[in-house]
């Protein structure tokens, strides 16, 4: 995962998240492809905080007035980042929902999908990076918060095939709250030393399996 898979930020405040520029042509595209792989490899290097970027100028092998065409200022870059990771979580997510059909299958494949979640987390550098400074960046909060609201209505809709009579609005509520709480694990879990990461996590299966159990 250490390249970034070219994909359609989600949506949300797009004059913050999006490139300045609009990438309609290839040649455009190639760039900002360019750029974004180049922040990576920084942010994997040394960490956002250290990136500048003339550093990504550098490496892209642009002029740091071209970069600025595209991207207003850093934050802009790892906001881009995130979304895009965010996707991936977002289509890892309802992949592994889409076929739920009883609780047993429910239980099974959201407690694979955490695995499967918390294993990106450790593996991309980026990924950990970006997400530890969440809380210091309004901007990432607030796409943080977006993407709980998208991935709990997909856990809520599989809830809801399994369990055709109940509340929608408190599986809503319910699912938002457990994706939001399953982000702040992850987030809290590569923050600690692996052992006791891997606890929190498993902690988090846990309370998640007693709550459809509830």
């Amino acid at each position: 995962m250490n390249e970034i898979t070219p994909i359609a930020p989600a949506s949300g405040d797009k004059e913050a998240t999006m490139p300045r520029k609009d990438p309609t042509q290839r040649r455009s595209r190639e760039r900002v492809e360019r750029i974004l792989t180049c922040a990576s490899t920084l942010i994997a290097d040394n960490g956002s905080d250290a990136m500048r970027m003339s550093d990504v100028a550098q490496m892209a092998e642009i002029s740091i007035g071209s970069l600025y065409q595209y991207f207003p200022d850093k934050g802009s870059i790892i906001r881009t980042l995130a979304e895009r990771y965010n996707v991936l979580g977002r289509e890892c997510i309802a992949d592994a929902l889409q076929n739920v059909s009883d609780m047993n299958g429910l239980q099974s494949s959201f407690a694979e999908l955490i695995d499967i979640y918390y294993a990106m987390f450790l593996a991309e550098p980026v990924m950990r990076d970006i997400w530890s400074g969440t809380q210091a960046d309004k901007a990432l909060r607030d796409i943080d918060l977006a993407d709980s609201r998208m991935n709990g209505t997909v856990l809520a809709a599989a809830r809801a095939r399994i369990d055709p009579v109940a509340d929608r609005d408190e599986l809503e509520n319910s699912s938002f709250l457990i994706m939001q709480l399953g982000e702040a694990t992850m987030h809290l879990a590569i923050s600690v030393d692996r052992a006791e990461g891997d606890a929190l996590v498993e902690n988090f299966k846990r309370m998640f399996l007693r709550e459809m159990l509830g």
